[in-house]
C-alpha cells in the first residue's frame, strides 16, 4: 500500500508578556490574569480559527517552559499543497505565501495581531521550524514597550493511507485505496441485518473458540437491555480482503433504543458497536463505539450526534482507554477524527499518563504522553460523515504509523462504517429507514 503525502502545521509553546506600561494604559489596560485570562485565535490562511489559552509570562511567574499539547494543528493534503503552488486553491486564495495569523485577546478585547509567513516547500519530506521565540504583538508604544507573544510554528510530514467507499456502507460496497488520481480495490464490505435468531457473530471461514476469553466481550454489551418496539439492532459490516477472507468487523452489540417518552437515542442510553479483528480462529475486540442523539453547537440548539470511541484492552491491559468524545451536526455531517497530537488519552478512572516534559523551550517539539497504548499517537484516523438523508460514501484517512498490515487498515475501515451507519441508527424513530437497513440478512438473500 502506498500512502498519500500530508503535511500538518503546528503552533504551540504559547506565552504572553505584558509590559508594565501597557498594564495600566493602552491596549493591555485592565488586563488582570486572574480575572481576564488571555487567549489566542489562530488561523492558517483560510482554514477555520482555532482558539487556545495564552498564559502570562513575567519575572515572578514565568510561563511553562513547554507544553505537550499544541495550541493549534492544521492538516494539509498533497492536493492542498499543489493548489497553493499553482495559485488556484480556495484555501490559499491569491496569496502564494502561506501565513499563520494569531490574534491575541483579553476577554473580548483585541490586544493585537501577529502574522508569520510559512514556506511549506520541502515540508513533505522533513520537519521544519519556521519560528521559535518572542514576537511583538501589534504596534509599539511611544516608550518602546510592546506586548510580546512567544510561540513556535513548525510543519512536519504526516503521510496517510486514504480509502474511499465506492458506495454507502449498507449497500455492501467495495473500498478503494486512493493514491493521487489512482484508485484501486482494497477491500469489500458485506452489510448484514441480523434477526433475533442469529445475533451471534459468525463467519463462513472462521470458527469461534469457546475457551477464548476475548469472545466474552460479545455478550457483555446489551444482553440485559430492556426490549422496546423503538429499537434498531443486529446491524454489522464485515470487511473482507480481495481474497474473500474476513479481516475486520463492526457489529452492533447494544441496540439503539429510543429513550422513554421520545423518538431519540439519548446519551444516557447509547447504542454501541464493537470493532473486531480476527485472531486465533475467532473475533477479538479492538474498539467500542457509542453513539447517541444530542444538541450541539455554541447555543446548544442544533440537532447532532455524539460519539465516544474506546480502545479495548488486549491481554496485557485490564482497562479501556477513551480516544474520542465528540459530536457532529446531524444535518451537515462533518468529520470524525482520532487525533492524539500532543495529548494523553484519559483512562476510565479519569487519570492520564504522564508526559515526558523533555521539550526545551522553543524547540518546536511539543512532546507525547507516555500512556499504556503508546503506539497510538499523533494523527490516527479520520472519516467523513454526510448529514441525514444524504448519500454517504466515507473517505477514510489513516496515519501510516498505525498501519502495520492490511488488517490494521481494515479495522479503521470498519470503524468508519460504524460511524456512518450510526447516523441512520440514531435517526428519529418516526422516520422510516431504507429497506437495506430493515431487512434481515436471510431476507436479503432471496
Amino acid at each position: 500500500m502506498d500512502p498519500c503525502q500530508f503535511v500538518r502545521v503546528l503552533v504551540g509553546n504559547l506565552s504572553l508578556k505584558l509590559p508594565v506600561s501597557t498594564r495600566s494604559t493602552g491596549a493591555g489596560a485592565g488586563v488582570h490574569p486572574s480575572s481576564t485570562p488571555c487567549y489566542c485565535k489562530i488561523r492558517f490562511n483560510k482554514l477555520p480559527y482555532q482558539t487556545a489559552p495564552a498564559p502570562l509570562d513575567s519575572d515572578s511567574t514565568p510561563a511553562p517552559a513547554s507544553t505537550s499539547t499544541p495550541a493549534a494543528v492544521f492538516h494539509l493534503s498533497k492536493a492542498d499543497l499543489e493548489e497553493k503552488i499553482s495559485c488556484k486553491s480556495s484555501l490559499f486564495g491569491s496569496n502564494r505565501t502561506a501565513q499563520v495569523k494569531v490574534a491575541v485577546y483579553s476577554g473580548r478585547r483585541l490586544l493585537g495581531k501577529v502574522t508569520l509567513p510559512v514556506d511549506l516547500k520541502g515540508a513533505e519530506g522533513k520537519a521544519i521550524v519556521f519560528h521559535s521565540g518572542w514576537v511583538s504583538v501589534g504596534k509599539k508604544k511611544t516608550n518602546g514597550a510592546a506586548i510580546e507573544l512567544n510561540l513556535t510554528v513548525r510543519a512536519e510530514p504526516d503521510p496517510r493511507f486514504v480509502f474511499e467507499f465506492a458506495g454507502e456502507p449498507e449497500c455492501s460496497p467495495q473500498v478503494l485505496q486512493v493514491h493521487g488520481s489512482m484508485k484501486q480495490p482494497m477491500f469489500t464490505c458485506k452489510f448484514s441485518c441480523r434477526n433475533n435468531s442469529d445475533l451471534h457473530l459468525r463467519s463462513r471461514s472462521m470458527q469461534s473458540d469457546p475457551g477464548n476469553s476475548a469472545r466474552n466481550w460479545l455478550p457483555n454489551f446489551g444482553s440485559d437491555r430492556e426490549r422496546s418496539a423503538k429499537e434498531r439492532k443486529g446491524w454489522s459490516v464485515t470487511v473482507h480482503d480481495l481474497s474473500g477472507s474476513p479481516v475486520a468487523m463492526a457489529s452492533m452489540v447494544t441496540p439503539f433504543v429510543a429513550s422513554p417518552g421520545s423518538d431519540s437515542v439519548s446519551r444516557s442510553n447509547p447504542g454501541a458497536w464493537l470493532i473486531l479483528q480476527p485472531g486465533d480462529g475467532t473475533w477479538k475486540p479492538w474498539g467500542r463505539l457509542e453513539a447517541w442523539r444530542e444538541k450541539v453547537g455554541s447555543t446548544g440548539s442544533t440537532d447532532g450526534l455524539g460519539f465516544r470511541f474506546d480502545l479495548l484492552p488486549d491481554n496485557s491491559m485490564n482497562s479501556s482507554v477513551s480516544l474520542v468524545d465528540t459530536s457532529l451536526s446531524s444535518a451537515k455531517g462533518g468529520k470524525f477524527a482520532i487525533d492524539l497530537t500532543g495529548t494523553v488519552p484519559m483512562n476510565k478512572n479519569g487519570s492520564r499518563g504522564s508526559s515526558p516534559g523533555c521539550s526545551p523551550r522553543g524547540s518546536g517539539d511539543f512532546g507525547y504522553g507516555l500512556w499504556p497504548f503508546a503506539g497510538y499517537r499523533g494523527f490516527v484516523m479520520s472519516t467523513t460523515v454526510e448529514g441525514e438523508g444524504r448519500c454517504s460514501k466515507p473517505t477514510v484517512e489513516v496515519g501510516v504509523n498505525h498501519v502495520g498490515c492490511a488488517e490494521d487498515a481494515a479495522a479503521f475501515v470498519a470503524l468508519a462504517a460504524a460511524v456512518d451507519l450510526s447516523m441512520d441508527a440514531c435517526r428519529s424513530f418516526s422516520h422510516k429507514l431504507r429497506k437495506e437497513l430493515t431487512q434481515s440478512s436471510n431476507a436479503l438473500l432471496h
